[in-house]
């Protein structure tokens, strides 16, 4: 089998199993409903507001439909994650270990990278899926006000940047154990530790300030709510998704060198 045949296998076996248990549904019905609820409330508030600028030209004049509707939901969306990314991953590699599978996969001509990356893109997708579902939100809003699609779509860039990092971390903290329950909380102290680290800027060592920024997935997460796409925070991401990858690739040579 070729590598790219063992990658999809992988693949295709995650999603299978993705697809045919309650956390896939769970967890994309909680997405959604909590999306919906904050899009409806974003859109009432411009609403009344475009009333009373209709009176107002000046008030019109301030008037940005992705400051006041898109940038608070996908920055809400961001701290929604944090919640439901341990539920997606954390049985990725530790219900492999629990089930004694996992000595079972190792055994199989898959390399580490065609598990990991399996894996990680399973996720991945099954995200993607969530997250397409929300495009409905700006198609409706388009029928009340014009939209700057391209600030959209750098919106969008960063949900995609930003769930792909937390689920490479949820992806290795769930080769680190093989308790579920212990792997989705270790995910979630660490992706809230990456989201608050930035606010440490305001109290911290003057020094510290730039590495503090530098760390902090909320203040590069911030340039894509505002519709800006900088290299900086592209590298971030990237960084930052292959780092942990990495970091899971090595806990699995690790557990076959003690075996």
């Amino acid at each position: 089998m070729t590598n790219l045949g063992n990658f999809t296998a992988v693949l295709r076996k995650e999603l299978a199993v993705y697809f045919a248990t309650p956390i896939f549904y769970v967890t994309g019905f909680c997405f959604l409903l909590l999306g919906g609820y904050f899009f409806y409330s974003n859109t009432l508030y411009y609403t009344l507001i475009s009333f009373q600028a209709a009176q107002n030209p000046q008030l019109a004049s301030y008037l940005n439909p992705l400051q006041m509707v898109f940038r608070p939901l996908f920055a809400t969306l961001g701290v929604v994650l944090l919640l439901l990314v341990p539920l997606l991953t954390m049985r990725l590699l530790a219900e492999e270990k629990k089930a004694g599978t996992a000595e079972l996969l190792f055994t199989y001509p898959l390399t580490d990278w065609a598990i990991i990356l399996g894996k990680f893109l399973a996720a991945l997708l099954v995200y993607a899926i969530f997250l397409a579902f929300t495009f409905v939100y700006p198609v409706a809003f388009g029928t009340l006000a014009r939209l700057d699609w391209a600030s959209l779509g750098a919106c969008y860039l960063g949900m995609v940047l930003l769930g792909g990092a937390c689920l490479a971390l949820g992806l290795f903290t769930s080769s680190l154990t093989e308790n579920q329950i212990i792997a989705a909380v270790t995910a979630f102290a660490l992706l809230l530790l990456f989201w608050i680290i930035g606010w440490q800027q305001e109290i911290g060592a003057p020094g510290w300030k730039g590495v503090f920024a530098a760390l902090s997935m909320m203040d590069h997460f911030d340039g894509f709510v505002r519709g800006v796409i900088d290299s900086r925070d592209l590298v971030y991401y990237l960084s930052f998704i292959f780092f942990f990858l990495f970091l899971t690739k090595r806990q699995l040579e690790s557990r076959r060198w003690r075996a």
